[in-house]
């Protein structure tokens, strides 16, 4: 159980003298620097991502793009890796825009979604020169055309009519989404934006959900926009998910983008440009969170440790059930199994059902990992909780990108009175 636990961490995760380490450096130890609860981002390990992707995808069409799917992980410091890699963005609204550029992301490589997207969003997007605005219906249409005064290349997103196996929650090509335009909108939308003024009709989107653990999926998603056209731009959205548990086996980046690029080279015009949008299965199993262990105790039917954060910092558990493992960091792997709890207000604030621990005590330092995607970006405040730092390791040197709230925080935005 030791070695099958370590596997889910950052390949850069070892266990020096019982102790487990991530980018050279203990993970007790960055408790200790940090406090908890804590994320830890292995930078090299993001990096690697980023390059394996990257040249996967230019190997084996080298007209096409990656662009990161920033709501996976949207810290200013990772927008300026992902941008130091050659990675453009997908910002899904106004803050992500602002953080993008922060990160002193080229605005011409971002790609602005949203089912809902407001005009002040829309004219932001407009403002900085957003390189492509994804439009997701008529209404959306008609909002952007009073709105742009220059050229301005826009995808039309398509509800390809494609199921995923992945949960309701995350599943977003059914025939019923709320995202994209069907079939009889799409016709309306391609015949108003056939010789535009100012709007630039570039390709169409198509996104059909997220932890998806096989490519049928895509390839058909692919089959559904090929079918509708020749375009300049294919923009085939992002979803491959990633391995959260020992039983996990999505498929490899590798096996995903030969897929992918399989179905264009039969269906797609050669000379048309591919983007993917990459998230989840990029930063998550870069990244750990770090909890220090409050009590155990037992109760009726079960063994339960209960840690210094929750669903406060990850609630992907609650929203749809998605398995974590954990280990101590000094006493890794094995044990008895425990129900991992939070510190909410909630008994459904339960972030794993009997997780093997050896020996739990309060003080211990426990390590989730696999936690690089959304528990960040759904962080909230339940009972007054602090969201928690982020912090970058590296060839045994950390550094803090984004520090811990404060109360103070809480109280800023209160009116006086």
């Amino acid at each position: 159980m030791s070695a099958d636990v370590v596997t889910l961490f950052p390949p850069s995760a070892a266990v020096v003298g019982k102790r487990l380490h991530v980018g050279g450096r203990a993970l007790g130890d960055l408790a200790d620097q940090f406090g908890t609860p804590v994320l830890i981002v292995d930078e090299a390990a993001l990096r690697a991502r980023a390059r394996r992707y990257a040249a996967g995808l230019a190997a084996r069409w080298p007209n096409a793009r990656v662009v990161w799917a920033s709501k996976s992980l949207p810290v200013t410091a990772v927008y300026r890796l992902m941008a130091e890699e050659g990675l453009g963005a997908d910002v899904a609204g106004g803050g992500e825009i602002e953080m993008a550029l922060a990160g002193q992301m080229d605005p011409a490589r971002l790609v602005l979604h949203g089912n809902a997207k407001t005009d002040a969003e829309l004219r932001r997007a407009l403002e900085v020169g957003v390189g492509l605005i994804v439009v997701d219906g008529l209404d959306e249409l008609d909002r952007l055309e009073g709105l742009v005064e220059r050229e301005q290349a826009v995808l039309l997103r398509v509800t390809p009519g494609v199921g995923a196996p992945t949960h309701a929650a995350i599943a977003t090509g059914q025939a019923d989404s709320k995202f994209g335009f069907g079939p009889h909108d799409l016709a309306i939308a391609r015949r108003r934006l056939g010789g535009h003024r100012h709007l630039r009709l570039e390709g169409l989107h198509v996104h059909v959900g997220s932890q998806i653990a096989t490519t049928e999926p895509f390839v058909r998603a692919l089959e559904a926009v090929a079918a509708l056209g020749e375009f300049a731009l294919y923009d085939l959205g992002g979803g491959l998910g990633a391995r959260y548990t020992y039983d996990d086996a999505p498929a490899s980046i590798e096996a995903y983008l030969d897929a992918l690029t399989g179905a264009a080279r039969a269906l797609l015009p050669r000379e048309a440009t591919i983007l993917i949008e990459p998230g989840r299965s990029l930063v998550a199993e870069a990244a750990c969170t770090l909890y220090r262990v409050v009590a155990v105790k037992r109760q009726a039917t079960r063994a339960i440790v209960a840690v210094d954060g929750g669903m406060a910092d990850n609630l992907e558990v609650s929203l749809y059930g998605q398995r974590f493992e954990a280990t101590l960091v000094d006493r890794v792997g094995g044990g008895e199994a425990y129900a991992l709890v939070g510190r909410h207000c909630e008994s459904g604030d339960q972030l794993i059902d009997a997780v093997p621990l050896a020996a739990p005590r309060p003080g211990d330092v426990l390590a989730v990992p696999v936690t690089g995607a959304y528990c960040l970006t759904m962080a909230n405040n339940y009972n007054g909780a602090l969201r928690p730092p982020i912090v970058l390791v590296r060839e045994g040197t950390a550094r803090a990108v984004v520090r811990r709230e404060t109360y103070q925080d809480l109280l800023a935005r209160d009116v006086p009175g």
